[in-house]
């Protein structure tokens, strides 16, 4: 019922179906086209190295382009162009399958796939102004969008051939650029410090603090991203089980999404960060040691809600506000490098090497040691906080003592 979302002047279902698409590659791609690499014959280092390629171009990919919008302010040519251009990258992939040429088809697709999510980030928060606390209510459809990809995906590669996932990540890249011509642009809200520099920013202990939080807990999603679905294949579940489970894992996420701004109300970010942190550990102990259980497994993917949904939520609303004015596209770029690029690059390479040497147990034991580290970062340092008040009004709060 669009009523209930939708306000004057705010594009609520192309900014929604935009996330939708958007979420819905990583839905096919991340569980699904590891299981293409396996069956090409890749290595577990190959396939890590492959798959890690998409938190590399994270490191400086969206960097360049938040600057390049900051610089020039052609906000929706960029996201535009990054949309064709990731396309033309992918398909590349049904024509080579040897590991220099997959690399090279890899590196573009990420390069320009990584500019785009922190500029359309920047450009919802610019629609929805002093609503922010709507945002929720527009992300969960990428986690909608996520959840029908990795299921009919699953259901797909039941029936047809593996090297079937590189058509309906192919139909998703499409799907992407359609609603990225759609887009409508929107002057950037003002604040009245708005020239404040990043650098000035990042001189903050919280803010340093954060990020390194941020850093360590994609690291340890890392394991999770390359290798979950190898991990249950190999220990007997059927590729229907798997996407069952990664969609499980993104329910509970769209469920913590859906119930954000009431939980904002009770409890502070900092909280909710370390409920994150801390369930985080327990997550990834259990995805190693007990996935003979698919009890266990359900259980592990239920915590998915608090291990990004929470923690996700929790930390863009931080860095939005932590990071204002024309520094806010910046801050953006900064989250998705350092956590995503960085923490999901290093959590990809070293899970790529530890799952033959020491064995998926203790990799994901090593994924939940990041977790700890998180977890200490955020209970040292995170002290200053942001509250919301109600939905759509957020400030800046006390710091927590």
């Amino acid at each position: 019922m669009p009523f209930l979302f939708s306000g004057p002047g705010l594009p609520y279902w192309r900014l929604s179906g935009y996330y939708f698409f958007y979420f819905a590659f990583i839905g096919a791609f991340s569980p699904y086209f590891g299981l293409y690499l396996q069956s090409l014959s890749f290595s577990a280092w190959d396939i890590g190295l492959l798959m890690s390629q998409m938190q590399l171009m994270r490191l400086f990919g969206p960097n360049l382009w938040g600057w390049l919008a900051d610089r020039f302010g052609r906000r929706m040519a960029i996201i535009r162009l990054a949309a064709l251009a990731g396309l033309a990258g992918f398909t590349a992939f049904f024509w080579v399958d040897r590991l220099g040429g997959m690399l090279v088809a890899m590196a573009v697709l990420a390069f320009f796939w990584s500019a785009a999510l922190p500029l359309v980030e920047t450009l919802t928060f610019d629609h929805l102004r002093e609503e922010r606390g709507r945002y929720s209510r527009i992300r969960l459809w990428g986690s909608v969008g996520f959840i029908v990809a990795v299921l009919g995906t699953g259901a797909v590669l039941d029936v047809l051939p593996l090297n079937g996932v590189l058509w309906v990540c192919w139909g998703i890249l499409a799907g992407i650029l359609l609603l990225a011509a759609v887009l409508p642009d929107v002057p950037a809200v003002p604040h009245p410090h708005g020239s404040l520099a990043v650098r000035d920013i990042l001189r903050q202990p919280r803010v340093r603090a954060l990020l390194a939080a941020c850093f360590t807990m994609s690291a340890a999603h890392g394991a999770l991203y390359v290798f979950y679905s190898i991990h249950l294949a190999d220990h007997g579940y059927s590729k229907a089980e798997v996407g069952a489970l990664w969609s499980l894992g993104v329910l509970a996420e769209i469920a913590v999404f859906m119930l954000m701004a009431r939980l904002t109300r009770r409890y502070s970010l900092r909280v909710l960060l370390l409920a994150s942190f801390s369930v985080a550990v327990l997550r990834f102990l259990l995805i190693g040691w007990a996935v003979e259980s698919p009890a266990i497994m359900v259980v592990a993917q239920l915590m998915h809600g608090l291990t990004f949904g929470a923690y996700h939520a929790a930390s863009i609303a931080a860095i939005n506000l932590w990071f204002p004015g024309r520094a806010q596209g910046r801050g953006q770029a900064l989250y998705s490098s350092i956590s995503f690029g960085a923490g999901g690059l290093l959590g990809g390479l070293i899970s790529g090497w530890t799952w033959d040497g020491i064995g998926p147990g203790w990799t994901y034991t090593l994924a939940s040691a990041f977790a700890v580290a998180g977890l200490a970062l955020v209970w040292r340092w995170v002290r200053g906080d942001v509250a919301v008040d109600a939905p759509g009004e957020a400030k800046a709060a006390d710091p927590v003592p």
